[in-house]
């Protein structure tokens, strides 16, 4: 069973359009048999993507730093909860635990994971497909600039290879499993 760590916001105060978008996408992994690897979380994206797969009896492993438990942040209907000591070592826990990577929409949180996640993937540290779904356009500021660091040649241009780009949520799972052929 593929494992795939989902990036996105632990805001419930955003437009309810994105709640639907991560419900909806955790249904698409319980359908096609994906683990859902995330940060833990019990309310906004977080927990609109474990609540839809804890309902379909899905699979979620959680990954929180201690300080978010503590503050009681976590997800308490997750069994497979891991705590880890930093930001640092949650993120590395994403890294290792995962066949493929996706940022819903988020904030400085989210975008923080994706640029780090292309930067490995740039630097050879680690090799999985990158997909960021652009909902309603909400990451195109984002992706112009991930271009404008390639035509300016701060990247090489194969490096715009190192991330896709979905426009729905049902487009993930197809993407991921093309690239995954593809051995990416």
């Amino acid at each position: 069973m593929p494992k795939v760590s989902v990036f996105c916001a632990s805001s419930s105060k955003v437009d309810p359009k994105y709640l639907h978008a991560a419900t909806e996408l955790g249904h698409i992994f319980c359908n096609e048999d994906i683990t859902l690897v995330y940060g833990g979380g019990s309310a906004g994206l977080m927990g609109a993507i474990a609540d839809s797969m804890l309902e379909k009896g899905g699979e979620v492993i959680g990954v929180i730093p201690e300080f978010m438990k503590e503050v009681e942040w976590d997800h308490k209907q997750v069994e497979d909860m891991r705590t880890t000591e930093s930001m640092a070592t949650r993120k590395q826990t994403f890294w290792d635990l995962s066949d493929g990577l996706v940022a819903l929409p988020g904030g400085v949180g989210t975008i923080e994971e994706v640029v780090e996640a292309i930067s490995l993937l740039r630097l050879n540290r680690m090799s999985m497909p990158m997909i960021i779904v652009n909902l309603d356009g909400y990451f195109d500021p984002f992706i112009m600039m991930l271009n404008r660091c390639v035509d300016e040649k701060f990247m090489n241009e194969a490096d715009r290879s190192l991330w896709q780009v979905a426009d729905t949520v049902s487009d993930v799972v197809p993407l991921l499993k093309r690239l995954w052929r593809q051995n990416i």
